[in-house]
């Protein structure tokens, strides 16, 4: 699978670092924050919330992450 991710302007000045690894670093980031989520998940599957709570939650996390990784 292939994604494109847009640098945003604070950080332009990463492109400039050399030996880092573009592909290493979105992924790491990427699978860190999806197995939060695949956790936080598993935890509210044991919980008394409906399904609709755990999406609303999960896209309340979802939005969270986006705020601060953009």
């Amino acid at each position: 699978m292939e994604i494109k991710v847009e640098v945003p302007e604070d950080l332009k000045f990463l492109e400039n670092v050399s030996g880092l690894e573009w592909n290493l670093l979105v992924s790491k980031i990427l699978k860190e924050n999806l197995k939060k989520l695949s956790q936080l998940k598993e935890n509210l599957s044991h919980s008394r919330l409906t399904e609709k709570d755990v999406e609303e939650l999960t896209d309340k996390i979802n939005t969270s992450l986006s705020k601060r990784y953009n």
